[in-house]
C-alpha cells in the first residue's frame, strides 16, 4: 500500500512516498512563488528521485523503478506545513507540529524533545511517549531565529548556504553578533567583514546567536534525552555543533535526512488512515 506525505515549507517543500510503512523514494525542492505548481514540481521530483539544490540523498532507498508512479496510486495523501490547505489532491491536512513528532519518532524511537527550525518559525515539541505532541511552543513573530535569518546574513558574505555550517567551524574567534534581529542581520555583518573580520568568524557569531535563540525556545517545552533536531537546520553542521555546546552534556540526535521528518511523519500518518479504512471497509 503506497501512501503519501507532503509538506510545503516556506522556504522548502518535501515529498515522501511509503510503501507500506517503508521508505520507498523522496525529493526536495525549494517552495516556488505559486504553490500549486510547487507541489507539483516536488511529487515529480519524488518519483524521479531528485533533491534540487538541496544537497545529496542521505538516505538509502530501494532498488526499484519508481518513476511510472502517479497520484492516482496513492491510498491516501497528507499535506502538512504552512501551504498544506492548498495541496489539491491531499485527502488529509495536518499540522507540521504533529507531523514532525510522528516523523521524528520513526527516525529515533523514544524521542522526547524536537527542535524544528524551520525558514520563517521555530518550533519546540515535548514529545508523549506514544509519539504524540505533549508540548509545544512556537516563534512566529521574528525571523531572528529562522533558517531565513542564516540565509540573509549568507547573502550579505557573499557564501553558498549550504557551506555556511562548515565554514563556521574553522572560526579562530567567536564574534559578538550585535544583531538579533534578522531585518538588520545584513547590516550587522556587512559591518563586520568591512572592520576586517573574517568570515568565518562572523559566521560562528551568527551560529552562537540563533543557537542561543532557539535552544531559548525548546528549554520552555524541556529538552531531555533522546533529543532531535528536524527540517534543513540539521544538515548545517556549525549550527548543530553549537547547540550540542548548550544541552548539558546531552547529544543531538540527528535523523539520516533531518529535511523530510515532517513530510514521513504526513506519510506515516497516511498509511495508518489507509489502513483504518481498508479495515472498515472490510
Amino acid at each position: 500500500m503506497l501512501t503519501m506525505g507532503i509538506d510545503i515549507g516556506s522556504r522548502s517543500s518535501k515529498c515522501v512516498i511509503l510503501d507500506d510503512g517503508q521508505l520507498l523514494t523522496y525529493g526536495t525542492i525549494e517552495t516556488g512563488p505559486n504553490i500549486t505548481k510547487t507541489v507539483e514540481a516536488v511529487v515529480d521530483a519524488a518519483v524521479h528521485r531528485r533533491t534540487g539544490l538541496w544537497g545529496e540523498y542521505r538516505m538509502p532507498l530501494p532498488d526499484v523503478k519508481v518513476d511510472r508512479l502517479k497520484i492516482e496510486d496513492m491510498a491516501c495523501i497528507v499535506a502538512t506545513g504552512y501551504g498544506r490547505a492548498v495541496v489539491p489532491f491531499a485527502h488529509h491536512a495536518i499540522t507540521e507540529i504533529t507531523c514532525h513528532c510522528r516523523g521524528a519518532q520513526w527516525f529515533v524511537p523514544g524521542v522526547s524533545t524536537v527542535l524544528d527550525v524551520g525558514g520563517q518559525d521555530s518550533k519546540g515539541i515535548r514529545v508523549g511517549p506514544m509519539g504524540e505532541v505533549a508540548d509545544f511552543v512556537m516563534n512566529d513573530k521574528c525571523a531572528a531565529g529562522t533558517g531565513r535569518f542564516m540565509e540573509i546574513v549568507a547573502e550579505a558574505l557573499h557564501v553558498p548556504l549550504s557551506e555556511i555550517g562548515p565554514l563556521s567551524l574553522h572560526s579562530t574567534k567567536v564574534l559578538p553578533f550585535s544583531s538579533t534581529c534578522a531585518a538588520f542581520g545584513r547590516g550587522a555583518a556587512v559591518t563586520l567583514l568591512k572592520e576586517g573580520e573574517r568570515k568565518e568568524d562572523i559566521l560562528a557569531g551568527l551560529h552562537e546567536a540563533i543557537a542561543n535563540r532557539v535552544m531559548a525556545l525548546v528549554r520552555k517545552v524541556g529538552v531531555a534525552d533522546k533529543f532531535v533536531i528536524s527540517g534543513g537546520i540539521g544538515r548545517n553542521v556549525g549550527l548543530v555543533t553549537k547547540i550540542e555546546e548548550k544541552i548539558d552534556g546531552l547529544k543531538v540526535n540527528l535523523p539520516q535526512e533531518p529535511m523530510i521528518v515532517g513530510a514521513v511523519g504526513a506519510a506515516l500518518i497516511a498509511n495508518d488512515r489507509a489502513k483504518k479504512q481498508a479495515s472498515e471497509r472490510g
